[in-house]
C-alpha cells in the first residue's frame, strides 16, 4: 500500500461539518496526494474513511477515488446501519452492473 493511502488511512474517518476548515483542508489535501488508480487492498483501507456526513464535498472525492480501483469494492450489501457511503458505493455498483443485486426501496 503506498505511504499517502496509509498516511490517509492512518487519520482515520472524514469529520463531520463541525471541523475547522483546516481540519478539513489538510484531509482534502492528503486525498489529493493519492492518485488513481487505486489497489484492490488501497480501496479496501480507503472504505473505513468515511464520516458521518459528507464533509463538504471531501467525501465525495473519495467516494470517486475508491471507485478507480478494481470494482467492486464492496461484494455484498451493507447492513442498514452502515455508513451511507457505503450504501451508496454499494447502489453505484448494482447500478452499474457490477454487483447482483436488488435495491431497497
Amino acid at each position: 500500500m503506498r505511504s499517502a493511502v496509509q498516511l490517509f488511512v492512518a487519520d482515520g474517518p472524514l469529520l463531520d461539518w463541525d471541523a475547522s476548515e483546516g481540519e478539513i483542508d489538510r484531509r482534502e489535501n492528503q486525498l489529493k496526494e493519492i492518485s488513481g488508480p487505486v489497489t484492490a487492498d488501497e480501496a479496501k483501507a480507503l472504505v473505513a474513511c468515511f464520516g458521518p456526513d459528507d464533509c463538504y464535498g471531501v467525501a465525495w472525492s473519495l467516494l470517486h477515488l475508491i471507485e478507480t480501483g478494481p470494482n467492486p469494492v464492496l461484494t455484498t450489501q451493507p447492513a442498514l446501519e452502515a455508513n451511507e457511503w457505503h450504501h451508496t458505493l454499494w447502489t453505484r455498483a448494482v447500478n452499474g452492473g457490477l454487483v447482483p443485486g436488488v435495491l431497497a426501496d
